[in-house]
């Protein structure tokens, strides 16, 4: 019992995690996250370094990195503009950006093979 209380005493709490808020001014900040809001909803549930390549062939000019878009949708994230979805395919994970009203993505199985009809007797 002395053991778990000095375990528990001696433990720090976790710092307080301020608001993320995007470094851009906001008339900037606000053609951003509609440039990138518009290409979630219209392809769908994607990747970073897929919404990265979709807002390189828009021509967003206020994004100049990849990390900037990256504060930018976990910001987004954040304020609940998108949500964030995790696709296990096999033994790996996918995390993809959605907005809120987007159907999951739904992921089918590889076939292994014809499957043969089951032979039942009429009677």
């Amino acid at each position: 019992m002395f053991t778990t209380a000095v375990k528990y005493l001696g433990t720090k709490p976790k710092p307080a995690v301020k608001a993320l808020e995007p470094r851009f001014r906001p008339e900037q900040n606000q053609t951003i996250t509609r440039a990138i809001f518009e290409i979630l909803k219209e392809h769908g549930p994607l990747s970073v370094a897929q919404t990265w390549e979709r807002v390189q062939e828009v021509g967003v000019k206020d994004l100049t990195s990849k990390t900037q878009m990256k504060t930018v949708l976990r910001w987004m994230k954040q304020r609940q503009k998108l949500k964030q979805i995790c696709n296990h395919i096999g033994p790996n994970k996918q995390f993809l950006y959605t907005t809120w009203f987007n159907p999951p993505p739904t992921v089918t199985p590889p076939r292994s093979g014809a499957v043969k009809p089951s032979k039942t007797k009429a009677t």
